[in-house]
């Protein structure tokens, strides 16, 4: 996969480590580890389509300022967590370098005209069949 936003520039991103949630004992009590990675889309200059396409890619990791923010804690470790997140969020960026494919327009075959058309009769028979006995 080609790396275009590998560098990422200085001040597009800040990282704040904060404790993780759930079960884990003492480690989890006194270590932060979870990675809060958020990146500043509008900093970076990326190109505006591809800020518009990951804006939409985003989805929930959108915030109202246009900010994304990733959080990893699937790991024991802030640097693994670091990584993870740095990851997540070069693989969104990538996603979105990507231009969507364009649609060529086709016509339905001829086949599927008729077996489109052969389904619409046999739905309308059968709910013909049911007004029958209403006399």
């Amino acid at each position: 996969m080609e790396e275009r936003f590998s560098p990422l520039p200085p001040g597009s991103y800040e990282e704040k480590f904060v404790r993780s949630g759930g079960h884990g004992g003492q480690n989890v009590n006194k270590v932060a580890t979870t990675v809060q990675l958020r990146f500043f889309p509008l900093r970076s200059g990326l190109p505006w389509a591809v800020a518009e396409r990951l804006k939409l890619l985003a989805g929930s990791k959108l915030t109202a300022e246009g900010d994304i923010i990733i959080i990893a804690s699937e790991y024991r470790t802030q640097e693994q967590n670091r990584q993870a997140a740095m990851a997540r969020l070069k693989e969104l960026l990538a996603r979105a370098a990507r231009p969507p494919k364009r649609r060529h327009a086709t016509k339905p075959s001829y086949g599927s005209k008729q077996r489109r058309l052969e389904s619409k009769k046999r739905r309308s028979g059968i709910k013909q069949d049911r007004r029958g006995g209403l006399e």
